[in-house]
């Protein structure tokens, strides 16, 4: 019989939260923990780390923190071995891990692109991800299986203009869930990612509600509006969870059906600063 999903249902389980200071992975470390996951988040900045580990404390009803900070850059294989060896030695077990550290760059058509800036956000979203589940298979296999989650975005299944490194790297972050799904599989760890649309995360506060760029995600939003970073913690919380055991290799959009449509436009922004010609290679670029 089929597990239902109840509060409570990850007690004892240990999970890993990237990128866990502020935004969606501050959302997926507190709802993991509010059902009774001991979570460890990690990023680059620790005085995030410590106000999102004080504000889930203060929510939870009983007992210590069931969140904990670990301070780590995803890009480097030494903090990833630290991070996920730290993370078992506070409960003996990984059970999860939901890789939400990444991010976007230059917002310019690829014949402007920057290679270091490329090669930034490549290495901070799909390395980042990799060195995850290089160095926490082996304790998810330990644990008798587990959840890996990977967080693509909207991005990763459609188009954007002018962001061009982001898309790139969120749809190599989709190919290697599949990939890892098929290679681990019989050994009972599952993975899938999900792809979030527009949510109103710290970054996003950053697009003006009266502009044209925001616009162009309502209005290829069949249901209108934006996400909350809850929205997309439910679902990272199903999947880490025992009720979604038999799903694997899958993509999840949580986007209110903008995948159904177009994505956003970053024309109104880049357009009047470098000319439509020099966007199209029509004109030389300036130097």
């Amino acid at each position: 019989m089929n597990e239902v999903w109840r509060a409570g249902a990850l007690a004892g389980k240990s999970v890993v939260v990237t990128g866990g200071g502020t935004g969606l992975g501050a959302a997926c470390a507190e709802r993991l923990a509010a059902d009774g996951a001991t979570v460890v988040i990690c990023g680059r900045t620790e005085s995030r780390l410590i106000d999102t580990v004080s504000r889930v404390a203060t929510q939870l009803s009983e007992g210590g923190p069931a969140v904990r900070h670990f301070v780590a850059d995803v890009t480097s294989e030494d903090d990833v071995a630290r991070l996920i060896d730290f993370s078992v030695g506070e409960t003996g077990r990984l059970d999860g891990v939901v890789a939400n550290a990444g991010g976007g760059g230059g917002t310019l058509p690829y014949h402007m692109q920057d290679l270091d800036e490329f090669t930034r956000v490549l290495h901070l979203n799909v390395l980042g991800t990799m060195l995850l589940v290089k160095h926490a298979v082996p304790h998810l296999v330990a644990a008798g299986g587990g959840s890996f989650v990977g967080m693509s975005s909207l991005s990763g299944g459609t188009t954007k203009r002018y962001a061009g490194a982001y898309t790139v790297a969120k749809a190599g972050v989709e190919q290697m869930m599949r990939n890892a799904a098929d290679e681990y599989g019989e050994v009972q760890v599952r993975f899938n990612a999900v792809r979030p649309g527009f949510t109103a995360t710290e970054i996003m506060e950053g697009i003006p509600r009266d502009s044209p760029v925001y616009a162009s995600y309502v209005d290829n939003t069949p249901m209108a509006g934006v996400g909350e970073p809850s929205d997309v913690a439910d679902l990272v919380r199903f999947l880490i969870g025992p009720e979604s055991r038999w799903i694997t290799g899958q993509i999840i959009n949580v986007d209110g059906g903008h995948c159904l449509r177009r994505g956003p436009d970053y024309t109104a922004w880049v357009e009047p600063v470098y000319g439509h010609d020099v966007l199209v290679a029509r004109a030389p670029k300036p130097v």
